[in-house]
This record gives C-alpha cells, sequence and structure tokens, in this order.
C-alpha cells in the first residue's frame, strides 16, 4: 500500500526493480542511433524580415537599423550558396559586445521591416550504428522480400507507368557522389555547408536518396522522379539554422513538391527553423521527416516531424509491428499545462532496409531516418500517378490520404504507430478520386478502444480533473481557412451524453494547411453515480477561400466522443499528480537526471505521466489507482477528494500559498505526499560545466536533476530536507531490488515512533564526478538514507 497511515512519503530517486533490467529471448540487429546536440552561437544572430529582399536592399535596411538603434560595432555574414542571387527574408550577423546584445536586439526588433532576432544555433548530430534487439519467439518464419519496393508492392504501379516521373523530390541531408551509378535523374547538387565540396563524406545522404530513387539493385520506389540533393551537414554531421532557411528558400524558388528531412531533433523552440517550416508548407512543399530514433520511450519525438504540418514518420519491422527504436508519441510543444497532439502520422518499414552505398552497391540500414525516404518516395510515386491533380496535392491533402489508406495494426496504440502502416496502392486510388476536404486527427475519441491508450486506461468521474484531447485540424482545400463560430457540443441524450461537459479551445485561423482543437471533458453532476458510456460529437463550421477560385467554401465536421464512466471512486484510491511544477522547456543547460549518460548532457524532454513515466501510470492503474494530472496550482484543486499527491522530478518554484495549502492538506485534510526527487549539487554542476567551441563559452547547468532547494522549502514545514549527496547503486527492500540512479539522500528527517527511515550503502557518485573516477577501487560508498515514511506526527 501507497498510504495506509502515512503523510510524507520520499524518496531519494527513481529507482527500478533489478529484474526489469534483464532481456530475455532477443535478436540482435544494426540500427542507427542519432546524438543529436544544439547549441546557441555567442554573439551570432538571425534577423528576419518581415519580406523578401535583395542583398543590396537587405544591407541597406540593416544599416538603418543599426543607426536607429545606435549599434556601431556589428558584422554581416556573408553566405556564398547558391541562394546568393536570390532574395531572401533573413541575414546573419555578428554583434561584438555580449553583454550589450539584448538591448541591442530589442532596439532592432522595433526596425518596421524587422520580424524577429533570434540567436543562430548548431547542430550537431552524431549518427552511431548501435545493436537494437527485438523479441523472438516460437514463429513460423518466412522469406522476407529483399526489396523494400516488393513489400510496398510499388512494382504494381511501375508496371501501370508510374514511376515518379514529373515530380520534384529535394534531399536534405550529407550529399550525393557525382554521377552516382544508381540514380537516372539527378537535377541539380547543391552545398550549403561551409566545406568546398559536393560529395557525401558520411554515406547517409546517399541512402536516403536511393531509398527514394535508385533505378539499380537496391531499388528505390520512384526511380523516375527529378532529384535535387541539398548538402546541409558536413562530414563531422554539423549544420546551422542559417544553413537550413537558405536551403529552404532556395526549395521555395526550385518550386519543389516533395522534401525529405531524415535529420530531426528535440528543439522545437528553433523559431526561424520552425517558422521557415512553416512557410515551406503555405507554399505547397510536402516535408517528410523522421520522428526520431528514441524509442520505445514515449514522449520522444523530433522535429520537424513533429510539426502539425509536416509528415513525421515511424518505423515498423517486417514483422509488421512498431520497431523499438522508433520514436512514440505524443508531442510535448503543449506541456505542462495542455497535452499532447497525436504523431507520428504515419509509419512504415524502417528496419533492415536495403539502401545504396556512398560508392555504388546496397547496404542494409534501420532508423526512422529509414522509413521518412520510404514514404517520400511513396508520395512522389503516387502524385506522380496523379500529374493532373497536382494543383490540389498539398502537405495537408497528401497526408489525408497516407492517413485513410493506411492500415492500422492490431498490437499498437495511436501514439506508437500514428493511422497505420502505409499503403501506397490504397492511397494511390484514393488520390484518384480525392476531393479537397477537411479532416480530423484523430478522427473521434473512443476510451472503449485500446487503440487509443492512454485515453482508454482509465474511466473518468465526477470531480475528475478534465481528459484532454488535442485535435489536429488538416484543411486540404486551402492554405488558411477559419473556424467561423464556437465549436458546439451535441450530447447524445439517448446514449447518457447529458452527464458530460465538455469545453472546446482552439485556433480561430487555420495556417498553413492545419489547425487544432483542444477538448476538455468531465463528468458533471448528473453522472455522479453513472456507470457506463457516454456519447455525443462536437461540430465545427469552417470557412475557406477554395484555391484558384473567388468564392468561399463552408464545411461542417463532426468529432464524434465515445468516453467510458464510473461513479466516483473513494478518496484512498485517487492520486493527484503534480504536472504543473515540471520545465515546459528547458530554457538553459538542463542536465539529464541521469549523470551516467554522458554521450548527450542536455535533458530536452518534458517530463508526463503518459509519457517517460508511462511504466509508472501502468502500475499504480494496475494497482487500482485512478491517477489525475494537474496542471494548476497546488491552491487550485480539493485535497479532501484525493488520498495522495504525487511530486516526480519537479523543477519549478512553490509559491508561498502553495507551500501554505499543502501543510494544511496534510495537517488538518489527511492529504499524503509522495516525492520522487533526484539529484542536486552545486559544486557537480560546476564540474559538469563545458567549453562549447561553436559558441566559444562555458554551459554551466541552471540546476540539478531536480529543484531539490525548491523541494526543501516545501518539506520545511515537516522538519524534513534532502541533501546534495548524489547516491546511485543498487539495494534491496525484502526481496525486491532497486536501482538508483543519481538521487538525493535524507539530510533531515523526523524520527517519531511512527516514523521509518531506510538506509543503503550507495555509491558517492559526486565524488566519483569530482575526482574523475568510476573504477570500482576508487568508488566511495556511504550508509545514506533513502527512503522515508513519515507520519501526520
Amino acid at each position: 500500500m501507497l498510504l495506509l497511515i502515512t503523510r510524507i512519503i520520499l524518496f531519494s530517486s527513481i529507482f527500478t526493480s533489478n529484474k526489469y533490467l534483464k532481456i530475455y529471448g532477443v535478436q540482435c540487429t544494426h540500427a542507427e542511433k542519432v546524438i543529436f546536440e544544439s547549441k546557441i552561437l555567442e554573439n551570432e544572430y538571425i534577423v528576419q524580415y518581415r519580406h523578401y529582399y535583395f542583398p543590396e536592399a537587405r544591407r541597406k535596411y540593416l544599416n538603418a537599423a543599426f543607426r536607429r538603434a545606435n549599434i556601431l560595432e556589428w558584422n554581416l555574414v556573408e553566405r556564398q550558396n547558391a541562394a546568393r542571387n536570390y532574395p531572401s527574408d533573413f541575414d546573419l550577423i555578428q554583434l561584438e559586445y555580449s553583454d550589450l546584445a539584448t538591448t541591442q536586439i530589442l532596439q532592432l526588433e522595433l526596425h518596421p521591416l524587422v520580424k524577429k532576432v533570434s540567436p543562430q544555433r548548431s547542430v550537431k548530430r552524431s549518427l552511431n550504428y548501435n545493436q537494437t534487439r527485438e523479441r523472438i519467439g516460437r514463429q513460423i518464419l518466412r522469406a522476407i522480400p529483399t526489396q523494400i519496393t516488393t513489400m510496398l508492392q510499388a512494382n504494381v504501379l511501375w508496371d501501370m507507368g508510374i514511376t515518379g516521373a514529373g515530380v520534384k523530390v529535394a534531399v536534405f541531408d550529407t550529399g550525393l557522389a557525382k554521377s552516382h551509378p544508381h540514380f537516372r535523374r539527378v537535377k541539380e547538387r547543391t552545398n550549403w555547408t561551409n566545406e568546398k565540396s559536393l560529395d557525401d563524406g558520411v554515406s547517409h545522404g546517399t541512402f536516403v536518396a536511393g531509398v527514394i530513387a535508385s533505378a539499380k539493385e537496391c531499388l528505390g520506389l520512384a526511380p523516375d522522379v527529378e532529384l535535387h540533393i541539398y548538402r546541409v551537414f558536413t562530414n563531422s554531421q554539423v549544420s546551422y539554422t542559417s544553413w537550413f532557411l537558405d536551403a529552404f528558400n532556395y526549395a521555395i524558388f526550385k518550386k519543389i513538391k516533395v522534401l525529405n528531412l531524415s535529420i530531426g531533433g528535440p528543439d522545437f523552440l528553433d523559431h526561424p527553423f520552425v517558422d521557415k517550416v512553416l512557410e515551406l508548407s503555405a507554399n505547397k512543399v510536402i516535408m517528410i521527416s523522421a520522428i526520431g530514433n528514441d524509442g520505445p520511450l514515449f514522449g520522444t519525438l523530433n522535429n520537424p516531424g513533429d510539426q502539425s504540418d509536416v509528415i513525421g514518420v515511424g518505423g515498423i519491422n517486417f514483422e509488421h509491428k512498431v520497431a523499438k527504436f522508433s520514436s512514440r508519441g505524443m508531442t510535448t510543444w503543449e506541456l505542462p499545462w495542455g497535452y499532447g497532439r497525436l504523431k507520428p502520422d504515419i509509419v512504415t518499414f524502417g528496419s533492415q532496409v536495403k539502401g545504396s552505398n556512398v560508392h555504388g552497391g546496397c547496404r542494409s540500414l534501420s532508423g526512422t531516418s529509414v522509413a521518412s525516404p520510404v514514404v517520400a518516395g511513396a508520395v512522389a510515386l503516387i502524385a506522380s500517378g496523379a500529374l493532373s491533380k497536382l494543383n490540389i496535392i498539398n502537405p495537408s491533402s497528401m497526408k489525408q490520404i497516407l492517413m485513410e489508406g493506411a492500415e492500422r495494426l492490431p498490437d499498437n496504440n495511436m501514439f506508437e504507430q500514428g493511422h497505420g502502416k502505409l499503403d501506397i496502392l490504397k492511397s494511390m486510388q484514393l488520390l484518384l478520386t480525392y476531393e479537397p476536404k477537411i479532416t480530423l486527427s484523430p478522427e473521434y475519441l473512443d476510451t472503449t478502444e485500446s487503440y487509443m491508450w492512454p485515453y482508454s486506461s482509465q474511466p473518468i468521474y465526477y470531480g475528475s480533473m478534465p481528459l484532454i484531447a488535442n485535435v489536429t485540424i488538416l484543411n486540404g482545400i486551402a492554405v488558411t481557412g477559419v473556424i467561423k463560430d464556437a465549436p458546439l457540443w451535441h450530447p447524445h441524450t439517448d446514449k447518457h451524453g447529458n452527464v458530460l461537459n465538455v469545453a472546446v479551445y482552439y485556433s480561430t485561423n487555420l495556417w498553413p494547411w492545419s489547425g487544432w482543437m483542444s477538448v476538455h471533458i468531465v463528468v458533471n453532476e448528473k453522472g455522479a453515480n453513472f456507470k457506463g458510456v457516454a456519447e455525443g460529437h462536437i461540430s465545427l463550421e469552417i470557412e475557406c477561400l477554395q484555391e484558384q477560385q473567388e468564392s468561399k467554401i463552408v464545411t461542417k465536421i463532426d468529432f464524434p466522443l465515445k468516453v467510458t464512466v464510473i461513479p466516483k471512486p473513494p478518496r484512498n484510491k485517487r492520486i493527484i499528480w503534480d504536472q504543473y511544477h515540471s520545465l515546459k522547456y528547458p530554457p538553459g543547460y538542463i542536465p539529464r537526471d541521469n549523470l551516467k549518460i554522458k554521450s548527450d548532457p542536455l535533458d530536452w524532454r518534458a517530463d508526463h505521466l503518459h509519457t517517460n513515466f508511462r511504466d509508472l501510470y501502468t502500475h499504480l492503474r494496475n494497482a487500482g489507482y485512478y491517477i489525475e494530472i494537474l496542471r494548476k496550482p497546488y491552491t487550485c484543486f480539493n485535497a479532501s477528494d484525493y488520498g495522495t499527491l504525487l511530486i516526480v522530478d519537479s523543477e519549478e518554484e512553490f509559491f508561498d500559498a502553495e507551500i501554505k495549502k499543502i501543510e494544511n492538506d496534510v495537517y488538518n485534510e489527511g492529504l499524503s505526499v509522495v516525492v520522487f526527487a533526484d539529484w542536486y549539487n552545486t559544486t557537480v554542476m560546476k564540474k559538469i560545466k563545458f567549453f562549447d567551441e561553436n559558441t566559444r563559452q562555458w554551459w554551466i547547468p541552471d540546476t540539478g536533476g531536480s529543484n531539490i532547494p525548491a523541494l526543501n522549502e516545501l518539506l520545511k514545514p515537516y522538519g524534513i530536507a534532502f541533501s546534495d549527496f548524489i547516491a546511485e547503486g543498487f539495494f534491496a527492500m525484502g526481496d525486491h531490488s532497486m536501482y538508483i540512479a543519481s538521487g538525493t539522500t535524507l539530510a533531515k528527517i523526523p524520527r517519531g515512533n511512527d516514523d521509518i527511515v531506510i538506509g543503503a550503502e550507495l555509491h558517492d557518485q559526486g565524488f566519483e564526478i569530482l575526482e574523475n573516477s568510476n573504477t570500482a577501487d576508487n568508488k566511495k560508498n556511504i550508509q545514506a538514507y533513502t527512503w522515508s515514511l513519515s507520519s501526520s506526527n
């Protein structure tokens, strides 16, 4: 039992039973593992304009803007690439004095032609090829076709003369060798890096291009497309935001139809990059992007694949199951106050796929960066089969066709597979009969379907926190649209819909090709004792100006709801999860919770009960508990409704009113509090600083794995405090083995007759880091207090 008579339960870190570390019945294959690093360059900024201008005009505007802002020490960074003779909507500048940069930027943004000034960012992508483990068991073995094209039946379309001809496809990657024997129609190769080469020194770009368009040996899906190769990564796999911006602009000028970007990362706040992707979509460029190789963890999607206007692709293996490496949804842009969107959009084969090697011949590779060009090739192939409809093919209409044609996988939920497995032939048929329309993703919400996890995992009841569904509106009619009036809730009274209250928040304007609708569902007083399924639908009307016509068209669309409702559970079975005090997005150098992870020291991912804490959520549900998510301060929930407040890895500060409220809830309302806390040590934080060659500055962590000072303020009324000791290692509680990864320990705890404090011999990980020692002989062990039960008295 978690609760019993307890009031405060403390854990030094999140630990896992040792038995879950064992892996049974596995086979290993090679998969691509991407280590992503994104950093801001000191004193280097991207100035975005409101319109496109030629170089001479931009320089004149910059001079005027700097004179107006009284900025004398600045330099314009010249960009020598294929876009230099075209108009552009940005410049790259260097400011001389970093201590004045913030003031200078604010002054610069006052210029009427300047849209925004943002830091220049570098991106370093490291490709490692690791072994991936897939479960195996007794099964009928079958032959696997050697060509991905055979698996997807692309040859059926080839036999009909549909081969990709007439479609321009851009590959943004590491380049392609001149006169590679596998390709028929390489229209143009361009280099956007600071290296003087068009060739591929990594082999990744060659492989990706081969999956799309190889005509020999390892066949691509659309061998007759017009290939445009954009080299945006160096041989050391480094790129910069400005390189992408120039290359994206050039793709717009060249009227590219399909753009594959197998490269992504968690940095969805690189505003110039994100804005430019939106602009690409507005210009009818269909971007297909890998969703990421950070599975099987949920909430690990990569940008730009997580954007609503981009087709985000996940990977499956040849057994038609979502690959272990494929990143899972939901999106995390909306956290901690909302709920994520459905992603990936679609999945396809991405495990052991054959593609072109850099100097000829074939190689096999796994990863979503493989699955992405599979879909890009499929999109080009499908579009070439209906060239008369190119005028109505846009990012949303193509996404609608792929989603509607996809085959849902039986063993994976919506945040693993999106709308299902790519089906080229069905999507081809849908395009041939397609008429522009507006659809929703997901199309409906039904909590009785296991596909709809986590919605299907817990019923709602009177008094529970709102169930939130974030719906993407796909507008295949026009690049812009307007939701005319507030969406309306229509309860189906014959199906108990009157027990639900539904509130809808939405984007009034849809651009480009998409919008959103956030649905908040609660049970009203009529449903206090109801047990069953409640149904209804939300209706909305969207007005668009149809392309190439001056007439407006109004589309009415419904979003069906089917929700499981139960009577209110007893208080001791209700847990409230603190989401509010999690960071929305790391504002600086936020180190990982586990200090042993050194390949990528930054913590990019937002925490959530349905993403990185999914196993904890599942365990509590299986134990009979109901867990609700608090997206507001502690002053906004009634403690008498809940047995336990669960605080895990909190990073934000607590308001004084919250501290007083919880103190009253514990002593007078009988609320129990469970706290999981990671490490915090200022000396170690200084030690793990690093010097970044790109930014030429030292990066020092803003906090530790948890905000221990803030937690100690919250726990102060009870005489409890966490220490700055960093503990790591295994220990046992009875016959249950556990592992603490970079956790804190108890520095202060009341020792009454009813209190329980447990100690364990653990490694002093802080000492190991400070002494640069991690060998067994040099490990320093101490007896640390790691776990406590403290009574109300």
